[in-house]
């Protein structure tokens, strides 16, 4: 693993005249990189990394880090979803119902455009389904990555399923592919976007041209599906 030094005091930068603060966190890492989430603008960089070339990078992509903060800022809260026999539930892309019945000594099962759950006092609805649909999630994931790998000349690479708040995907310097397992909730031509796009950094670890050269290659018509990812992302339910 590499090793992260503390996050440095909180920083402020002006971009398109509005103040902007950013917490700075240096690491082992080879690129700088920019995320937002509820907690602001935060900035991963390599140790001897300039703070006149992070800033740099910042304003490079100032109106992105403008829109994202705004997108936070007015984003409703988002309340718990009720799980309930009948509750419908879109997965890749279809509907799927909840069903409470008997289905012996497994707590779920999966059949044609339905989840049968056995919720008691001791497992609620909630718990059955996210536990069924992370199963779901990584058999689905498994095999988009066996599809797509080969296009790129590589094996599969390991799976391991995230609850990241913020993050669709990641990819390792070790190869690892994690994969959030709410993208089930998407659908499917959005799955294959996330697959194809942290396969590429099999070949490029950064979002260069030649990553995005990559991307292409592997999900023709990517920069569609990351804006629907992106627009759906505000409406996946939490249960």
């Amino acid at each position: 693993m590499p090793r992260i030094t503390p996050p440095e005091p909180p920083r402020s930068i002006v971009i398109g005249g509005q103040p902007v603060a950013y917490q700075l966190r240096r690491s082992q890492r080879r690129t700088i990189g920019l995320s937002i989430d509820h907690r602001g603008l935060r900035v991963g960089a390599p140790t001897r990394a300039r703070i006149g070339d992070i800033e740099g990078l910042i304003h490079e992509h100032g109106q992105w880090v403008l829109d994202k903060l705004a997108a936070w800022r007015d984003r409703p809260a988002q309340g718990k979803l009720a799980i309930t026999d009948g509750s419908v539930v879109s997965i890749l892309g279809e509907p799927l119902t909840i069903a409470f019945t008997d289905v012996g000594r497994s707590r779920w099962q999966f059949g044609p455009g339905t989840l049968y759950l056995r919720p008691d006092s001791i497992h609620p609805a909630s718990e059955l389904l996210e536990k069924a649909l992370r199963e779901k999630a990584r058999t689905v994931f498994a095999e988009r990555l066996a599809v797509h790998a080969p296009l790129l000349g590589v094996s599969a690479p390991p799976l391991r399923l995230s609850s990241a708040r913020t993050r669709w995907g990641s990819c390792s310097h070790r190869g690892g592919i994690a994969l959030n397992w709410r993208l089930v909730l998407m659908p499917l031509t959005i799955v294959d976007y996330v697959v194809c796009h942290e396969l590429a950094h099999l070949k490029e670890m950064n979002h260069s041209p030649r990553f995005w050269s990559v991307v292409e290659q592997l999900c023709p018509g990517w920069k569609a599906r990351r804006l629907e990812l992106r627009q759906l992302a505000r409406q996946i339910p939490h249960f």
